[in-house]
C-alpha cells in the first residue's frame, strides 16, 4: 500500500488559486455591502412615513406594505451582518468559514415573507367583513413618494450580484415593496374617482400573492443550498461521464456527491478509480472541473483497483489522494 499526499506542486496551485479567488470574492462583498447598507436606510425612514401615512388615511394597502417594509428593513438588516460576518476568514471551528450565514438569512427573510402575506390577508377580509373609510388623497400622496424611494433603492440593489441568493432575496424584499406601492396608487385612485373603499383590501390581497411568490422562491431555494441539495445546473452523473472520457489515465468515477457553500460556491467530492499511474489524474480531474462546470473546490480519492467502499464491492487497497481548490 502507497500514500501519495499531491506534493508540493498542488500546495503552490492550492495557496495561488485560494488567494486569487478570495481577493475577487472580497472586493464583491464589499460592493453588495455597501449597496444593501444605502438599501436599508432608504428602507427604514420611508416604513416610518408608509406607517403614519397609512395610519392617518386609515388604507389598509399602505399598512400592509408598511409591515412589508418592516420585514424589508429586517431582511435587509439580517443581509447586511451576514455578508459582514461572513467575511471573516476560516478558524478551527468552521473550517469552511461563515459564508453559509448568507444562505442561513436568505432563508429567515424568505419565512418572514410568509408571516407577512398571512397578516395582510387577514386585515384584508377583516376590512371587506366591515368597511372603513380611507383618505385617498393623502393615501396616493404616500404611495407615489413610497414608489419613487422604492425605486431607487431596487436600482441599488439591482447593480449587485444576481447570483447571490443573499442579495436576490433582499432583492426580491424590495421588489415586492415597489410592487405593493404600484398597488396602493391604483386603490387610492379608484377612491378618489368612485369612493368605493373594499378596492383597498382586495389589491391588498394581490399585494399578499406576489409576496407569497417571492417568500417561495427564496425558501425553497436556500432551503435546497442548506439540506446539501446538488445545484440545479450540475448533475453527478453528467460530471462522472465528462470525466472518465477528457481525463486521461481515470478507468471510472463513482461516489459523487456535489453540494454547495452558498449559491456561487459549489463543491464536489469523489471517487476515481486509476488505470495509468504515470498520470497525473487528481491535477486533471481538477482542471476539468474547473474549466467545464465551474467547480474550484474539490475533494478526490483515487483508487488503483476496485473501491472498497461499501456500495462498490470490498476487493482491492486504495491510495487516497487528496486535493483542493478554493
Amino acid at each position: 500500500m502507497s500514500h501519495d499526499h499531491a506534493g508540493h506542486d498542488h500546495r503552490d496551485d492550492h495557496d495561488h488559486d485560494h488567494h486569487h479567488d478570495h481577493g475577487i470574492g472580497h472586493t464583491h462583498g464589499v460592493t453588495d455591502l455597501t449597496r444593501i447598507g444605502w438599501a436599508f436606510a432608504i428602507i427604514f425612514v420611508f416604513m416610518l412615513i408608509e406607517a403614519a401615512g397609512g395610519i392617518l388615511s386609515g388604507s389598509l394597502a399602505l399598512l400592509a406594505d408598511a409591515g412589508h417594509m418592516v420585514s424589508d428593513a429586517a431582511a435587509l438588516g439580517m443581509s447586511w451582518l451576514a455578508i459582514h460576518v461572513g467575511r471573516r476568514p476560516a478558524d478551527a471551528a468552521r473550517s469552511f468559514g461563515y459564508k453559509r450565514l448568507e444562505v442561513l438569512a436568505a432563508f429567515v427573510n424568505g419565512c418572514s415573507l410568509f408571516v407577512i402575506a398571512a397578516w395582510i390577508g387577514f386585515e384584508a377580509a377583516m376590512r371587506l367583513r366591515a368597511p372603513s373609510p380611507v383618505m385617498g388623497g393623502l393615501m396616493m400622496g404616500v404611495a407615489l413618494a413610497g414608489l419613487v424611494a422604492n425605486f431607487v433603492a431596487f436600482l441599488i440593489l439591482n447593480g449587485g450580484s444576481k447570483e447571490n441568493l443573499n442579495m436576490r432575496s433582499a432583492w426580491l424584499h424590495v421588489l415586492g415593496d415597489t410592487l405593493g406601492f404600484v398597488v396602493a396608487i391604483v386603490a387610492a385612485g379608484v377612491i378618489i374617482l368612485t369612493g368605493w373603499t373594499p378596492i383597498d383590501p382586495i389589491l391588498s390581497v394581490l399585494v399578499a400573492v406576489l409576496i407569497l411568490r417571492s417568500a417561495w422562491q427564496v425558501v425553497r431555494a436556500s432551503s435546497h443550498i442548506l439540506l446539501e441539495g446538488t445545484p440545479a445546473n450540475l448533475s453527478a452523473d453528467v460530471i462522472a461521464a465528462d470525466l472518465k472520457t477528457h481525463v486521461p489515465g481515470v478507468g471510472d468515477i463513482h461516489h459523487v456527491h456535489i453540494w454547495s457553500l452558498t449559491s456561487e460556491q459549489p463543491h464536489v467530492t469523489l471517487h476515481a478509480r486509476c488505470i495509468d499511474h504515470n498520470a497525473d489524474v487528481i491535477g486533471g480531474i481538477n482542471a476539468r472541473l474547473k474549466e467545464k462546470f465551474g467547480i474550484a473546490h474539490s475533494t478526490i480519492q483515487v483508487d488503483v483497483e476496485d473501491c472498497p467502499d461499501e456500495d462498490c464491492g470490498d476487493a482491492g487497497v486504495p491510495i487516497r489522494l487528496h486535493a483542493h481548490l478554493h
